[in-house]
């Protein structure tokens, strides 16, 4: 038989914690007290979502931990990809705001130079906010 199972090393009857983590005192639900199944999000017996260690630590809130790259993206629900399209067109649109400010203009063909240099950016940033949104993530509705 043990030639059969694929990983023999991991007996199927184990736990999949350790057992220092199962020594630690059991989580119970608040909306009807029942002790929760060992990895669930959710109360197998009113649904009610499991608050996990990580969502207790940033209920406080903190600035530095608000502008981590993963806090954002989880924060606005986009893929990856999608968040660094949108950072990009973000910048481009600000670069494109701040060429008047960078470049001075003292003939009309500098200003017109400038003004198609913002064009240039502006249009970078629009077609990185097309990319955010082809990129974003599908949201799932499950019954």
């Amino acid at each position: 038989m043990a030639e059969l199972a694929h990983n023999p090393q991991q007996e199927f009857w184990r736990p999949p914690l350790s057992a220092a983590e199962l020594a630690g005192p059991a989580e119970v639900c608040d909306g009807c007290g029942t002790e929760f199944m060992v990895g669930s999000r959710f109360c197998h017996s009113c649904g009610t979502a499991r608050a996990t260690l990580g969502q207790q630590e940033t209920s406080s809130w903190d600035f530095l931990s608000a502008l981590e790259f993963h806090n954002i993206r989880d924060g606005l629900g986009l893929s990856t990809a999608s968040l660094v399209a949108f950072l990009v067109g973000f910048g481009c649109a600000l670069f494109a705001l701040l060429a008047g400010v960078i470049y001075s203009e003292k003939t009309l063909l500098d200003w017109q130079a400038v003004q198609m240099f913002r064009i240039q950016w502006l249009l970078g940033s629009i077609s990185a906010f097309v990319a955010g949104v082809l990129l974003k993530k599908k949201v799932e509705v499950k019954d």
